[in-house]
C-alpha cells in the first residue's frame, strides 16, 4: 500500500474519533511479532499477512483496500469486542 492509501486511510480515520482506540489496538494486535526491534519500529502487519487478506477479501493480493472497508473493519472489531468476544 502506497502513501496515497495511508493517507486516504488516515483522513478516513481521523473524522471518526470512536475509532480511533480500536484502530491502535487492532494496529498493534496485527503487528509482525518482534516489530520494535526492526528499523524503523512500527508496528505494521506481516506483508504476506496482508496480502492473504487482500486475496481472500478482493481476490487480487496487489489491490489497495477501499478506506471505507478500513471503517467497516474496525467498527465490526469495536462491535466484536463489546460483546465479550474479544477478551
Amino acid at each position: 500500500m502506497n502513501g496515497r492509501w495511508w493517507r486516504r486511510a488516515t483522513l478516513a480515520l481521523l473524522t471518526r474519533p470512536p475509532l480511533w482506540g480500536t484502530a491502535l489496538a487492532q494496529l498493534v494486535r496485527l503487528a509482525r511479532p518482534g516489530w520494535w526491534r526492526r528499523w524503523p519500529p512500527v508496528p505494521v502487519p506481516d506483508r504476506d499477512y496482508l496480502r492473504f487478506r487482500l486475496q481472500t477479501q478482493y481476490g487480487d493480493p496487489d489491490r489497495e483496500p477501499d478506506p471505507a472497508d478500513l471503517i467497516a473493519y474496525l467498527r465490526w472489531c469495536r462491535g466484536f469486542r463489546r460483546l465479550g468476544a474479544g477478551r
